[in-house]
């Protein structure tokens, strides 16, 4: 018998059942703050800061998260100093999210580390699967970029707007496309 909790499960990217009372709670509160940081007055940028601190795992100093942003927990999401992300993103932290110092996200992008099984008897049963992904240093998402579940884009790397990112990215890289691929290397 497995004795692991559905929120192990989900941490280690095995099966689990997301309508656990456990994680329908943390959900039900990641819902609450991001109400109250997506519903903020515009003036209120230390409110909206303090909230974004209590939602995420971890966060740096010197950051700008413009509403509305969505998640599914926050707490799973990790991120270093001076992030800045965009209008209307969306990061589905099932697995860890790791963002790290000096990264801009545009409008509308998607960080997704949940998925569904591929079986179809396994997806009816409820359960899903989650993979971590990894932001590094001093990458742009441009806008509209969807990065998949377990993706690792390294330092330095430029996403080009609407690119669909299924794959790593090295350091280094401006790629761009659906799916995303390196067009160039900076030296």
């Amino acid at each position: 018998m497995d004795l692991k909790t559905e929120l192990e499960k989900m941490l280690a990217g095995e099966l689990y059942l997301a309508s656990d009372p456990e994680l329908a709670q943390m959900h039900a509160d990641a819902r609450r703050l991001l109400y109250e940081h997506n519903a903020s007055h515009p003036d209120h940028i230390a409110q909206r800061k303090d909230i974004v601190r209590r939602l995420f795992g971890g966060i740096g100093t010197d950051f700008v998260v413009r509403p509305p942003f969505y998640c599914d927990y926050g707490c799973n999401i990790f991120a270093g100093d001076r992030l800045y992300i965009n209008y209307d993103c969306t990061i589905l932290d099932c697995g860890i999210v790791q963002i790290g110092n000096d990264v801009l996200i545009g409008p509308k992008v998607q960080l997704y580390a949940a998925f569904h099984p591929t079986d179809p008897q396994i997806r009816l049963s409820g359960k899903e699967l989650s993979a971590s992904s990894a932001i590094c240093n001093f990458v742009l998402l441009g806008r509209g970029a969807i990065v998949c579940p377990g993706v690792s884009i390294g330092d330095n790397v430029t996403i080009g707007a609407g690119s669909v990112v299924t794959k790593d990215v090295c350091v280094g890289a401006i790629a761009v496309g659906n799916p995303c691929r390196v067009i160039k290397r900076r030296p």
